[in-house]
């Protein structure tokens, strides 16, 4: 009896775990393409893709490795520069030649790390002209290893195919109006697809635009230029597109990817005319003020947050427009056509606009959290200044081996952009990437010829300039103190 009841039982779990088993087959090669969602705060580096690459050894946090130490005590000697390159194209091509065998593994969640394998190499080893050669030489595979998992993976393993799109363009560079030709119409798909999860469209859009952005020129056919996917964004951002609403993180998505492409036109392309002349030609961005407007007073935050920034970017754009000396002597109409909102069919909205940025900027909400309160008011409070105090926003961007000061909402905008897309590899490529510095106008020294003793003195956290900004800092933080308690003082010698 004992016997045949543990026998029974031995069967029954037999039976179980093999229907598991073919469960986890059949949602492995399932095509999602209709299907599963993601969570909106999906990323890259996020869990679910269990395969860390068992086959590269795993990649860390190789920001230090390619920097040395942070002390600067074990870094790379000079004499030790060639050998450290050639180790990182080593390391880039032992991940690239995962590639060519993607399509032939059949569970879509080992394509999955694959994919993010991937993106880590080519963000953190693919750099200079020597990763932008590798990377060209086996574009081949990557791409149709990238192509195939959006039109067979699930949701999961198309974000990280389009992540791997998007950094692959900016090693790749500029001018590459092949590339562009080649991923045009498999990203547009995956976006009009509202079947398919909201943050693989997203993912497919920014892809879409940073592909355009970098790769793109002015040689390109209509239909296939970076208009038409100005266009698509447009549509997206509104609340309903195909016979559907959008998601909020799709229309804000859409939004800035609008932002992004918008920065390579001249300012009169975005905010010129004033609505009462039909034979000028209007911006597209004062096209899509009332779209704007309407998004300011949505409840997701996030898509505030892209209507603000895109608003900033009109605005900066109409104030650069200005008054020529020439039309001084003009008619009135004429003179508050450019660079003012006074005497526009706009004058009233923007108005309206204006204290809607003024009262989120200062907004308590009790729905919702302290920390995206605090967010909100320091976006809006930059937005603030822009669109109410007409004065241009100043960011300043610290980088090993130089600092980079922004001081309008193009750069900001690009900068944003890119540095979402490249994740923790942003500053290595920022220093080593030419189409990111031509884009930013910096240029960086190369510490090759820096001995270990210099990179102590100069780059480390020890060195005098770093104590400096730390003493700096610290001053700034106290003065903030004190005047924070100033009431509680008589005399105001505390500040």
């Amino acid at each position: 009896m004992v016997s045949n009841g543990r026998e029974g039982k031995t069967k029954d779990r037999r039976n179980k775990k093999k229907n598991n088993n073919n469960n986890s087959n059949d949602v492995d090669n399932a095509d999602v393409s209709g299907g599963m969602e993601l969570p909106d705060d999906f990323s890259i580096f996020g869990e679910g893709s269990s395969v860390a690459s068992s086959n590269m050894g795993g990649f860390g946090d190789d920001a230090d490795e390619y920097y040395g130490d942070e002390d600067g005590g074990e870094g790379v000697a000079a004499d030790d520069n060639n050998d450290a390159s050639k180790q990182r194209a080593n390391r880039l091509n032992e991940a690239l030649s995962l590639a060519a065998t993607l399509t032939s593994d059949k569970r879509s969640t080992k394509r999955e790390g694959v994919h993010r394998t991937l993106f880590k190499a080519i963000t953190q080893y693919a750099t200079g002209s020597t990763g932008q050669e590798i990377l060209e030489s086996n574009w081949g595979n990557v791409s149709e290893a990238c192509l195939f998992s959006l039109r067979s993976g699930k949701s999961s393993e198309q974000y990280a195919a389009c992540r791997v799109l998007e950094a692959s363009s900016i090693i790749l560079g500029e001018d590459q109006d092949e590339i562009v030709s080649q991923l045009n119409a498999p990203l547009k798909k995956i976006v009009n697809a509202t079947g398919r999860a909201t943050v693989v469209r997203c993912a497919a859009l920014r892809c879409l635009s940073m592909v355009h952005f970098i790769c793109g020129t002015d040689c390109l056919e209509e239909g296939e230029d970076s208009m038409s996917v100005i266009e698509l964004c447009e549509k997206v951002a509104a609340e309903n597109y195909r016979g559907e609403s959008v998601n909020p993180l799709l229309r804000a998505t859409g939004l800035d990817c609008w932002s992004l492409l918008s920065t390579t036109f001249h300012d009169a392309h975005i905010a010129s005319g004033d609505g009462h002349d039909d034979t000028l030609d209007l911006g597209r961005g004062l096209q899509l003020l009332n779209l704007l407007a309407s998004c300011l007073d949505s409840s997701d935050a996030g898509l505030r947050r892209s209507a603000g920034e895109c608003v900033s970017l009109i605005h900066e754009a109409r104030l650069n427009l200005g008054l020529d000396e020439d039309e001084a002597h003009n008619t009135t109409q004429r003179k508050f056509r450019r660079g003012s909102w006074d005497g526009s069919e706009w004058e009233v909205l923007m108005d309206e606009v204006k204290q809607r940025i003024a009262e989120l900027s200062v907004e308590s909400s009790k729905g919702m959290s302290k920390q995206a309160k605090k967010q909100q008011r320091a976006n809006f409070r930059d937005f603030n200044n822009t669109i109410v105090d007409d004065e241009s926003p100043d960011e300043v961007v610290n980088w090993r081996g130089g600092k980079l000061t922004l001081k309008s909402w193009k750069e900001i905008i690009q900068l944003n952009f890119i540095r979402h897309c490249l994740q923790g590899g942003f500053q290595i490529q920022l220093m080593t990437n030419e189409t990111l510095q031509g884009v930013f106008g910096v240029t960086y020294a190369s510490g090759s010829s820096l001995s270990k003793l210099e990179k102590r003195l100069y780059m480390s956290k020890t060195s005098e300039a770093a104590k400096a900004a730390d003493k700096a800092m610290t001053k700034q933080r106290k003065t903030r103190t004190n005047v924070k308690n100033h009431f509680l003082t008589a005399d105001g010698d505390d500040i």
